[in-house]
């Protein structure tokens, strides 16, 4: 499955530089790690503020819980996501969009 997945990253007030650079350290090394198995397959940074949206691949929304839940800001972060199904314009659709029914159930023949 594909899931659209936002991260907001708000650092608690307080927490030290220190350990802003070494939770920043860890989620990039896990988020490199996602990278190279698979799981993220797509990833834009949000110009301005510290966070990203991606394109996640896993089995369930389990596996996709348990993959946000291992990277180090988790706790930080405000989630959100959307689970994505293809499209009949892109390759690879169970269906052409030619064949399905146009608006009043006629079928598009072009």
């Amino acid at each position: 499955m594909k899931f659209l997945v936002r991260l907001t990253t708000t650092f608690p007030a307080g927490l030290s530089d220190d350990e802003r650079a070494r939770l920043l350290a860890a989620e990039s090394a896990r988020g490199r790690e996602l990278v190279a198995a698979g799981t993220i397959e797509h990833l834009w940074r949000l110009p301005g503020r510290l966070a990203n949206v991606g394109v996640w691949s896993v089995r369930d929304a389990d596996e996709l819980h348990a993959a946000i839940a291992s990277l180090p800001l988790w706790r930080f972060m405000d989630v959100r996501v959307e689970a994505l199904a293809s499209h009949p314009l892109t390759e690879g659709a169970a269906e052409p969009l030619a064949s399905q029914p146009a608006a009043g159930g006629a079928v598009d023949s072009r």
